[in-house]
């Protein structure tokens, strides 16, 4: 199945609380209960105005669906064509 990085721009949310992420994250994994097993959120990772989000799914329109009825934004949904590190120049 593939693997998505899901941009989303949220200004401020470095800023957000604990209480509000933890809010935020139960939302999505309402909806993705909902949606069935097919669609995975792996983790994301929180800057300054943005949040990044890896999740795998069947294909981006999942993931829009997903965003459209949390109300969370999807600046752009970009499939993961392969995965490198520092063990990648060995």
């Amino acid at each position: 199945m593939p693997k998505y990085v899901i941009e989303r721009t949220i200004p401020g949310a470095g800023n957000l609380s604990r209480d509000e992420l933890q809010r935020i994250s139960r939302k999505s994994c309402s909806i993705l209960n909902a949606m069935g097993p097919q669609v995975q959120w792996l983790e994301s990772y929180v800057t300054d105005d943005k949040v990044y989000c890896i999740y795998i799914a069947p294909d981006a329109a999942t993931l829009r669906q997903h965003a459209m009825e949390g109300g969370f934004p999807a600046d752009a949904i970009n499939e993961v064509r392969t995965v490198i590190d520092p063990t990648t120049a060995e």
